[in-house]
């Protein structure tokens, strides 16, 4: 008798009618890299934040690192919804991702400047990925991913709009 601790994930076929789920599946686990990357960025950012704005960009980052954790576990869960295996190791999603680490300490405004550019950056990936889906009967990941580009949009312009001089 085998152990349910032995059971080892795996792919698995999925008769949704989605085509080329392979293809989608990387797609949302780049997404899901660079959401992953921007969650711990974002979080350290809002531990480190000093000076007049510490309570604005505080309560913002914290916002939007909630939300992304959120939507991480959406967008791995999508992957096995299509019978793919999300990203299980870290070089992968350092491997996979567009968000980059700081070049040493940023000031408040520097942080709320390079998290808007990622934000925008992870907004850009997502309609990439509305591109991909488009023709492949794969209305659910289209939404997610029209949903998280409207979040990233919006998280930049909020950023921004706290950094207007």
């Amino acid at each position: 008798m085998t152990s349910p601790l032995n059971v080892v994930p795996k792919t698995e076929p999925v008769e949704t009618g989605v085509r080329d789920v392979e293809g989608i599946a990387s797609g949302l686990a780049d997404v899901l890299a660079d959401t992953y990357r921007l969650i711990f960025k974002t979080h350290a950012y809002h531990w480190n934040v000093t000076g007049p704005t510490f309570y604005s960009v505080h309560k913002l980052t914290e916002e939007q690192y909630e939300d992304m954790f959120t939507a991480a576990d959406e967008l791995a869960e999508r992957i096995r919804s299509l019978g793919q295996l999300a990203p299980m190791q870290m070089a992968d999603i350092m491997e996979r991702s567009r968000v980059q680490d700081p070049k040493g300490v940023l000031s408040a405004g520097e942080m709320v400047e390079d998290l808007a550019a990622d934000h925008e950056k992870l907004a850009h990936r997502l309609h990439g990925l509305v591109d991909l889906v488009e023709g492949r009967k794969d209305p659910v990941t289209e939404d997610l991913a029209t949903e998280r580009s409207a979040f990233h949009e919006q998280a930049a312009w909020m950023l921004r709009a706290l950094a207007a001089h």
